[in-house]
This record gives structure tokens, C-alpha cells and sequence, in this order.
């Protein structure tokens, strides 16, 4: 069993604080953007699917530099959100999870679009010619469909959001109690003298994290297909 030290226990408290935020506030802008790519055809829709994906291709620290740009005290953005609100993001496990959540945002999106794009849209349209608006027949019959990709890409986010590093260093640092995730625990842990355990730690929680969101990111796939095809 692994021992973990205070310091540890706080990085995967944060970590898992971080990753849980950001699902809960990018679901919904997944589920509305993966809505428009898989469902209405426009132009600079290309356009639109390359901004949603560009950060699998995009190194993490030029995320993270970009994000400072928009949102630092004296950025686009943040200049602007300080001034008005006192809100700065900067060095703050918020502006962490809005790292991680732009460096794993397409793992979201791409899971649901594709489970979007394999459901008749006629099955609304039956809905609708029984009374229910559009609204409840996307609602009741298909966000249930769908929740296997939704499931899907949750956990994928959810995965990659955990195992974040470039952006999050770049635009949040890496502040024990505040900003300091797994990897970034395991980063400092290399450069210490003497740190080679507490490392070996790390990397042996961030594996067995990783493994048991795969398992439970199958599982609840195959339960959702039970219960929606019966197989």
C-alpha cells in the first residue's frame, strides 16, 4: 500500500479538486459546441472544428502562455476582470482548472459529437409530432443515447485534465496547497536532492489513477448501451 506524506495528500487534493471543477464547468460548452459541429452545417464550421481542436496539437506551454496574455493581471481579459471584479485568475487553482480544461477540452467534445452524429435526428422529429418541443425531445430522447460518449468523454477529459502540466505551470505556477498538482508534485519531487521516493510515489498514485478511470470510463459504457440497446 502506498504511504502518502501530507504534501502528497494536499497535491492530490488539489488535483482531483482541479479536474472535478473543470468537468463541471466545460460540460455544458462541450455538449453545446459538439451539438452545433455534429448537427448544423455553416460556413467556417471547418474553422470553428479546428479552434475546438487545436489544443491536441498545440504544445501545452503555449497554451499556458496564451492564457496568460488573455487573463494575467494585465492581460486582454484580466486587466478588465480585475478592474471591474477584483478577480484574477492568475496563480489560482481556478486559473488551473481553466488551463486543464482548454488542454483537454477536444477529449470532451470529440466522444460526444461522434455519439451526436450516430443518432437519427428523425427520432426528435418523431418526438416533436407527439407533442414535445424541441427542447424535450432533445432532453428525453437524445441526451440518454449520447450518454455513452458523454460518459466517455468525461472520463478522458478527466484523465488528461489530472495528468495536465505545461499550461497549468505556465499560467497558475506550481503553489503547494493551491496550484500544485500530481505532476507538478512529482516535477519538484525530481528536482529535490533525495526526492527519488517521494517521486516513485507520485508516479506509482498517477498511474493507478489513470488506470481506474479507464476501467470505470468502460464500464460505465457498457452499462449505458445495457441499458439503452440491451446488450
Amino acid at each position: 500500500m502506498i504511504a502518502l506524506s501530507p504534501l502528497e495528500l494536499e497535491a492530490l487534493q488539489v488535483s482531483l479538486k482541479i479536474s472535478i471543477w473543470s468537468i463541471v464547468w466545460t460540460f455544458p460548452v462541450a455538449l453545446a459546441l459538439s451539438w452545433v459541429l455534429a448537427r448544423k452545417d455553416f460556413r467556417g464550421k471547418s474553422v470553428l472544428n479546428a479552434i475546438v481542436h487545436i489544443p491536441l496539437v498545440m504544445p501545452p506551454v503555449v497554451i499556458g502562455y496564451l492564457l496568460l496574455i488573455l487573463l494575467g493581471r494585465q492581460g486582454v481579459i484580466g486587466a478588465s476582470l480585475f478592474d471591474w471584479f477584483g478577480v484574477s485568475l492568475v496563480f489560482t487553482w481556478q486559473g488551473a482548472a481553466i488551463a486543464a480544461s482548454v488542454v483537454a477540452f477536444p477529449l470532451f467534445v470529440r466522444p460526444i459529437r461522434q455519439a451526436l452524429e450516430a443518432v437519427d435526428p428523425r427520432l426528435e422529429e418523431a418526438a416533436t409530432t407527439l407533442g414535445a418541443n424541441h427542447r424535450q425531445a432533445f432532453f428525453a430522447v437524445t441526451l440518454p443515447m449520447v450518454m455513452p460518449g458523454i460518459l466517455t468523454g468525461a472520463l478522458l477529459f478527466f484523465a488528461r485534465a489530472l495528468g495536465e502540466f505545461g499550461a497549468t505551470i505556465t499560467f497558475a505556477a506550481n503553489i503547494p496547497g493551491e496550484t500544485q498538482t500530481l505532476p507538478l508534485a512529482l516535477y519538484t519531487a525530481t528536482q529535490t536532492p533525495g526526492g527519488d521516493p517521494v517521486a516513485l510515489r507520485i508516479m506509482a498514485l498517477s498511474l493507478l489513477l489513470a488506470f481506474v478511470a479507464l476501467l470505470v470510463s468502460e464500464w460505465l459504457a457498457r452499462r449505458s448501451s445495457i441499458q439503452l440497446i440491451g446488450k
